[in-house]
């Protein structure tokens, strides 16, 4: 692989992990079109809350695709493998230069708080990301079906920025859109990761062989009143993008555990007063108030997909 020259346009690397034809990542290219060349590397068949899996069991296949934009045919393959997979082929086999900007989406659904650890979108650009690319996810938050055409001019106003002032290194750009027509987004908010889990539950069922089997079914629940949280901007009407990293390393916890001896006498002795406390560790671990999400994404086919990334 070669690096671009001046002359050439900037290479756009889309990717997304609802697959190649999902309505997304057409609204996507279609929005990117005419900023640089385009190139399409996605998963042949959905592949929702994968998160950073790779295939390493299995042959990774990739076929040349149709695909359009408004200017016409573009190249692109449907590849066999995850979202990571699609990055890491194209960056080594599929692509002849470095891409400027790895595009991940437009997801079908939110990628917001804790789901970004579960989401195949955000791993398809974190994966960008560790090879050295800026990158860029999009989520629209509307888990079934929805106009992305808003989506797409949110997407191409983002990825003009990036492509014109780059973005740090390990730095990528989490987006998501609420589900608003363009004209009703208020703004664009640069927010932080709210702290939120999924309260979960498996269902025990039988098949046909009366051999058990389970189904994983949750509700989402937001544990964060703060300012700044990409999921009250998406409340209030704003686009949240949200700078994020593959470090996860909690280094506020590091200076209080560099106060434990690693001596095995120290189970016997009594608990003491300079145990780690919640000053020694990162904010992440405090969760000071608990508050219930304002509606479950009851319309959410959650019995298919926990998190839709």
């Amino acid at each position: 692989m070669t690096h671009s020259s001046k002359t050439d346009p900037p290479l756009i690397l889309i990717c997304n992990d609802d697959g190649i034809d999902a309505p997304g990542i057409l609204s996507l290219a279609a929005g990117l079109d005419g900023l640089g060349e385009i190139i399409i590397v996605a998963p042949a068949h959905e592949q929702s809350a994968v998160g950073h899996s790779i295939t390493i069991r299995d042959p990774v296949r990739a076929r040349p695709w149709p695909f359009r934009v408004p200017s016409g045919a573009v190249k692109a393959f449907s590849v066999s493998g995850t979202p990571a997979d699609c990055v890491k082929l194209a960056i080594d086999k599929l692509l002849q230069r470095t891409p400027a900007v790895v595009v991940s989406g437009i997801n079908q659904g939110p990628n917001a708080a804790v789901n970004v650890i579960y989401s195949g979108t955000v791993s398809a650009a974190t994966e960008a990301t560790i090879l050295g690319i800026p990158a860029v996810s999009f989520s629209f938050c509307r888990w079934r079906g929805g106009d992305f055409e808003g989506s797409a001019r949110i997407a191409r106003k983002i990825v003009k920025q990036v492509l014109a002032r780059g973005l740090p290194h390990g730095v990528l750009l989490n987006v998501n859109i609420p589900d608003l027509s363009y004209e009703a987004i208020r703004g664009i908010s640069i927010t932080r990761q709210a702290k939120s889990k999924w309260e979960e539950s498996f269902s025990e069922r039988m098949d046909p062989f009366d051999q058990p089997y389970y189904w994983l079914s949750g509700t989402f629940v937001n544990m964060d009143s703060g300012e700044n949280t990409d999921l009250a901007a998406i409340d209030n009407g704003f686009v949240s993008v949200t700078p994020i990293q593959h470090d996860l390393t909690a280094h506020g916890a590091i200076e209080g555990l560099e106060k434990w001896t690693w001596d095995d006498s120290v189970a016997d002795e009594p608990e003491s007063d300079e145990a780690v406390s919640e000053g020694d560790l990162p904010s992440e671990a405090i969760l000071d108030k608990a508050v219930p999400n304002k509606a479950t994404h009851e319309e959410k086919d959650h019995q298919t997909k926990l998190v839709k990334s």
